[in-house]
């Protein structure tokens, strides 16, 4: 008769501890401390127990994959961030696979509970999941999150100070005589848009400027139309759009109007995505690092992951700075 082949629970009752934790030893060991991963591992190797990933896998209990899961892989703001990652994550001996969630809190869900098994760890670029979903992920799954933070969420966090770049632009603004500005905000689910139009109030009431809020609006070209057209029935001068690609589609839609920017209304961005400065007029916008984002997400990914010593990074902090060009201008008389 063919002898019994070993199994996950053998593993956990020679090593000694309870079979989730003998699971997690063997595919997730930097979730376990160091002595007790190379018990199990020892264990698994005595019985001859191989874990689903490959055998080969079986003295790191690691897949060598880590996931970049994004809500939008046609916005421009994510390339950055995807090229970030992944020279840090070559260099460190990984492969990525990248997830695009189409801005849907259920696709990324799913991507969550289809790859937490076969992957090491997770990078969550701008997250649509609720802090208290996030927060039960982040206790699952090793994560790191990009512009998403939460004392309650279980994960180092790299975020771009894109708040303050909202202000930065709406000091630009006031500066130049606006009074009533609009702000044209982006997804109810984004953490980014929440904690702009707490920024943008606060500096309203000391700039001594108005400043309407719109939206939520999808981050897409294609949203642009109607943001245009909410502008100019608010009576404002200026808008602050949530991201480059929806102040591009305001563009083209107040040149269709008619409108002259920035002679009657300026229109400043966010992100400074590739073509910012080839539109006309050349956009105004935040310059926001998302290379640097990647870098640095990726580098508390791989720290989390040393097999030698495991840690968890300092949240980081990117700063943003204001660029202008030419579709901001004087507020009209």
């Amino acid at each position: 008769m063919a002898e019994r082949a070993p199994t996950l629970r053998d593993v956990a009752e020679l090593s000694g501890v309870a079979i989730s934790t003998a699971s997690r030893a063997l595919t997730k060991p930097g979730r376990v401390s160091p002595v007790t991963a190379d018990r199990v591992l020892a264990a698994a190797r005595h019985l001859g127990y191989s874990v689903s990933a490959a055998g080969r896998a079986l003295s790191s209990g690691r897949t060598g994959t880590v996931a970049l899961v994004v809500p939008d892989i046609a916005n421009p703001f994510f390339f950055g961030i995807v090229r970030g990652t992944q020279a840090r994550l070559r260099e460190g001996g990984y492969v990525h696979v990248l997830v695009d969630t189409e801005e849907s809190v259920e696709a990324e869900e799913r991507a969550l509970r289809s790859l937490r098994r076969s992957v090491d760890g997770m990078i969550l670029a701008a997250s649509r999941l609720d802090d208290e979903s996030l927060a039960q992920w982040s206790r699952e799954i090793l994560l790191v999150t990009i512009n998403r933070s939460s004392p309650d969420i279980d994960a180092p966090s790299v975020t771009i100070d894109t708040p303050g770049g909202a202000v930065q632009g709406l000091e630009h603004l006031a500066s130049l005589g606006h009074r009533r500005i609009a702000y044209a905000g982006g997804p109810r689910t984004s953490w980014s848009d929440g904690h702009r139009r707490s920024a943008l109030a606060a500096a309203s009431a000391r700039l001594g400027v108005e400043v309407v809020g719109l939206g939520p609006y999808a981050p897409q070209r294609e949203a642009g139309a109607a943001a245009a057209d909410a502008t100019i029935a608010s009576g404002a001068t200026g808008v602050l759009a949530f991201n480059d690609l929806l102040a591009f589609g305001i563009l083209e839609r107040l040149a269709s109007r008619g409108v002259d920017v920035p002679g009657q209304l300026s229109v400043v961005g966010c992100d400074d995505v590739f073509g910012a400065d080839l539109v006309r007029p050349a956009l105004t916008t935040v310059v926001a690092p998302m290379e640097k984002a990647g870098h640095h997400a990726a580098d508390l990914l791989l720290a989390a992951l040393d097999p030698v010593n495991p840690r968890t990074g300092a949240p980081v902090e990117l700063p943003t700075h204001l660029v202008v060009r030419d579709s901001s201008g004087p507020a009209p008389h």
